[in-house]
């Protein structure tokens, strides 16, 4: 490609000066694409364009400015996006979006990038923005979660989240099993876990998903029943493709039998439903316009369309994002909140720690988040990163934050 260097040098001083000195290699190649480099040779340039980074990033502000004033030319007719980019099928009466947390400790800086991008939305367009406590299985549950999560989202949404809990929605799920039995799309399957890996391994139906309605409604009966199924004898499975190429999607499971005892529940419910399940019947509930999660969650977005498909229902639109890997952060909430209890730290607002309880005792402010947010966008490429860049860049966003 012709003149790539100046014209990488001179999009890397751009958007230097849009982000207060400092540039993303993203957005260099993005100008690029604009000025006709294909992805397929992106490859072939990325050692020349970090090499650029590296420069642009290290100079002052002003240095930045007088480099670009020779080179403005190059690019200062291009239109450069603010803020995030539009989404697809937003409609003027607004969006609905929401951000699932586990109950499994505080809020960290990897919830509060990813879900600031779902919150600016719902800011930008209007509607509603949702805080969904998944807690539905009992054995994952840390109870001082559901007062610090409350907390931690009246700060970073700006007191606009509305929380929901999901053990309190329980016989809602119950209704939709009863619509999907009916629809003859689901059935309680008995086989031993083993045997029916062994389906799933030879594309084979159980001989459990041919029962008729009658039959799955006498055994789900049984699985709510405390003197019916034991644990772990009955599980209720959607009926997919067991000829998928994905064995993962082939009759996934969507509730099952826990008899231990739930934080908020107590010993009220003993049939649970799992997370496509629970997240499917609350997205339509909700009336969930656009979901935007990690991408790891592709496989439960493709079982949660099954559902709605079933129901007719039409799926909201759902964009992926990348996953930030912090080389020297540890973000396990879990393993966060077995250091507290063990007392390696004070509490979850250590300094220590990257949790938002710590950030809102140090001064940090949530715009600072949605300006890394924005920052971020809509991208589904994995990001590394390690604790010194983070905050040298949360620092700068936090000082120009109103």
């Amino acid at each position: 490609m012709k003149n790539l260097k100046n014209l990488s040098y001179a999009y890397a001083l751009k958007n230097a000066l849009a982000y207060e000195g400092q540039a993303n290699q993203g957005a260099i190649i993005s100008g690029l694409f604009n000025e006709g480099l294909k992805k397929s040779e992106v490859k072939n340039y990325v050692k020349v364009i970090s090499e650029i980074l590296k420069k642009v990033n290290s100079m002052s502000l002003e240095e930045q400015k007088k480099e670009f004033e020779k080179l403005k030319e190059l690019v200062g007719k291009r239109h450069e996006r603010v803020g995030l980019p539009e989404l697809p099928n937003a409609k003027k009466s607004g969006v609905v979006m929401r951000f699932a947390p586990s109950p499994s400790g505080a809020m960290h800086i990897g919830h509060a990038l990813t879900a600031s991008i779902s919150y600016l939305y719902v800011k930008k367009y209007g509607g509603e923005f949702y805080v969904r406590i998944e807690d539905t299985n009992p054995d994952n549950i840390y109870p001082p979660s559901y007062e610090l999560l409350k907390k931690d989202s009246k700060w970073l949404f700006e007191g606009n989240a509305k929380i929901v809990i999901q053990s309190e929605r329980i016989k809602i799920y119950y209704k939709y099993v009863e619509k999907l039995i009916n629809k003859k799309a689901v059935y309680v399957c008995t086989c031993p876990s083993e045997e029916f890996k062994k389906f799933v391994e030879k594309k084979k139906e159980c001989p459990c998903r041919i029962l008729g309605v009658s039959e799955n409604k006498k055994r789900w009966e049984r699985m709510l029943d405390k003197n019916g199924f034991k644990e772990g004898k009955a599980v209720l499975r959607f009926k997919a493709d067991m000829q998928d190429k994905n064995p993962a999607m082939r009759d996934f499971p969507l509730a099952r039998i826990n008899e231990n005892f739930h934080s908020l529940q107590k010993k009220k419910y003993r049939v649970w439903p799992l997370m496509n399940l629970a997240v499917t019947v609350d997205d339509i509930e909700m009336k969930m316009t656009h979901i935007i999660r990690a991408k790891e969650h592709r496989d439960n977005a493709k079982r949660q369309k099954m559902i709605f498909d079933i129901l007719k229902k039409e799926f909201p639109w759902t964009g992926f994002l990348g996953r930030i890997k912090f080389k020297d952060l540890e973000l396990s909430a879990t393993k966060i909140t077995n250091a507290i209890e063990e007392g390696k730290y004070s509490g979850w607002d250590d300094e220590k720690l990257p949790t938002l309880a710590s950030l809102m005792k140090r001064g940090y402010k949530p715009e600072s988040f949605y300006k890394f947010a924005e920052r971020i966008g809509l991208n589904e490429n994995d990001k590394v990163m390690d604790k010194k860049e983070f905050f040298l860049l949360l620092d700068e966003f936090n000082r120009v934050s109103k």
